[in-house]
């Protein structure tokens, strides 16, 4: 399959094209450059308009004493809910310490201690402190600049802004040997064109806009993931959309991005209650208020079912200096009318996170020779059916080195594309509020066989809107459209409750389905669904 797209007017070259200029895109573009190798680095707006920018709470990394990597390990299994993969587990939190030195050599400077240490603090499902942050709650922001600092300084690595991915290009025996992009420019790089390269990394994040409130950005649509899957390439675990427990509720109506209120904030000491004060974590979890974000967003979700209520609230009032602590957190709120030192905040669960994606090795090769995915675009199965919080800026750091690792190890020469033998589809935009509306109401935190059919009923009598229109919002409206069936399509299938996904009609985890589905597009169109067992010796979980 591939999207409907006029033909290229223009072509580019480099050893490597890299799409996606996140922590996970940056990291592999700087280790390739390690090794003499030419990159190419698409991003659909500015450089620096990725989720990287926005994560706030920070990165998890076995630093502090006390801690150590099998430490780390646990907290992520015991988030996975049975579904890691424990290689790639072991893999993120044994490179995880080494990457994030790299990181800080490369120039990212993280909060200190009054005795001149790296600060570490505590988010939800850690037993340790091991929380790296920066500007208070302004890590990413740190780390993208560090990074960004590090790309411009390398002449080596060509930057094309404004671009969006359209559909890998081919070889004669299948292997990806570019891509197709549309720049929005002017010049010799307008338009349609395409990048030919010996490798392609995809690191688009993630698609939380197929939701009609995310955390995410709106350039956040999983073109990475929606053009694997027209590749013919598997995608696993998206069924597992982490739900951000504590996202400023904005008021009745609102949409797209939303300010969350970082997990840091009640790593220092903040407590949900509901609308009659209650601290309605207690008994529910052991770490009650710092409980895994799966659990919380549930509670949530139960505690405004219970009320009627379309948000619970945030008591962090005894946080001594929370302007100074979080002061991103505090400019949102006082925007809203809310000062967090006097006042409740009022926190609702939004989409925040993908699980799931392009199934990938250790090394970051998905099932289409050629194509890699890092990031949230991937699933290397280190998150399992839940992301512990802050693993992600360090999936990032760590898959995107082991990627470029691999890449110098085993570039082939150049191949030319071959037309590929594809139906070409694409969706008219006008369904694009529709299709999150519909996301929002039966594939969200609480789901059901009923919730989830309608969905893709829903989906269906979507489909039927297609357009002749090639546009950005078209491209993107057809990506979200692939991806919200594919998520509908394995949260249907996957008939238990675990982790991030919760059926009110199978409440129960069931040791049958400690396997991973996997979904795949044939070129006619036609889905696929398999699965893949997932062994793990999970006795040594608290």
């Amino acid at each position: 399959m591939r999207l409907r797209a006029p033909l290229p007017g223009w072509t580019a070259k480099a050893d490597v094209v890299v799409i996606g200029s996140g922590v996970a895109g940056l990291t592999t573009a700087l280790q390739i450059r390690a090794h003499n190798l030419s990159v190419l680095l698409v991003t659909k707006s500015f450089i620096d308009a990725g989720s990287t920018k926005w994560a706030q709470g920070g990165i998890a990394a076995a630093l502090g004493p006390g801690d150590s990597p099998d430490q780390h390990e646990k907290d992520t299994l015991v988030a996975g809910a049975g579904l890691c993969d424990l290689p790639a587990v072991k893999v993120l939190v044994s490179e995880g310490p080494e990457a994030v030195r790299k990181l800080i050599a490369r120039g990212a400077v993280f909060d200190k201690s009054e005795t001149g240490e790296i600060a570490l603090t505590r988010e939800g499902g850690h037993l340790r402190n091991r929380i790296l942050h920066a500007g208070g709650d302004a890590t990413g922001a740190e780390v993208s600049r560090a990074l960004l600092a590090a790309v411009s300084n390398d002449p080596g690595i060509e930057v094309i802004e404004h671009a969006l991915v359209l559909d890998a290009l081919k070889t004669k025996s299948g292997r990806v040997c570019g891509v197709t992009i549309h720049v929005i420019g002017e010049g010799t790089r307008d338009g349609v064109g395409q990048i030919l390269a010996r490798a392609v990394v995809l690191a688009t994040g993630g698609l939380g806009q197929v939701y009609s409130q995310t955390t995410n950005p709106s350039v956040s649509t999983g073109d990475g993931v929606a053009l694997a899957l027209r590749a013919g390439a598997d995608v696993a675990d998206v069924e597992f959309i982490q739900f951000h427990p504590t996202v400023l509720y904005m008021g009745e109506g609102s949409r797209g991005q939303q300010p969350l209120i970082s997990e840091a904030v009640r790593g220092e000491g903040a407590f949900l209650v509901n609308d009659r004060g209650e601290r309605f974590m207690r008994g529910v979890h052991p770490l009650a208020d710092l409980a895994p974000r799966d659990i919380v967003a549930k509670e949530i979700s139960r505690q405004m079912q219970l009320t009627g209520s379309q948000h619970v609230w945030l008591d962090a009032r005894n946080i001594k200096d929370f302007s100074e602590r979080f002061p991103n957190i505090y400019a949102s709120c006082k925007e809203i009318g809310i000062n967090p030192v006097h006042d409740l905040i009022p926190v609702a669960p939004a989409s925040h996170y993908a699980s799931g994606g392009i199934r990938t090795d250790l090394n970051g090769h998905s099932s289409v020779p050629g194509l890699y995915a890092v990031g949230e675009t991937a699933c290397t199965g280190a998150h399992g059916a839940n992301r512990l919080a802050s693993n992600s800026l360090l999936e990032g750091l760590v898959f995107g080195a082991r990627i470029a690792e691999d890449i110098a190890a085993n570039l082939p020469e150049f191949q030319e594309p071959v037309a590929q033998d594809a139906i070409d589809f694409l969706l008219s935009p006008s369904i694009r509020g529709e299709l999150q509306r519909a996301m929002s109401k039966g594939a969200s935190v609480v789901r059901s066989e009923k919730s989830l059919q309608e969905t893709a009923a829903k989906l269906a009598k979507l489909k039927e809107a297609s357009t002749i229109y090639a546009n950005l919002n078209a491209w993107e409206t057809t990506n979200l459209y692939l991806l919200a069936t594919a998520i509908v399509r394995s949260a249907l299938e996957r008939t238990e409750s675990r982790g991030s996904h919760w059926r009110e009609d199978f409440p129960n985890t069931s040791d049958s389905w400690t396997k991973r589905i996997h979904q795949s597009l044939s070129q006619s169109g036609e889905w696929r669904s398999t699965t893949e067992e997932v062994f793990n010796d999970l006795s040594i979980a608290r």
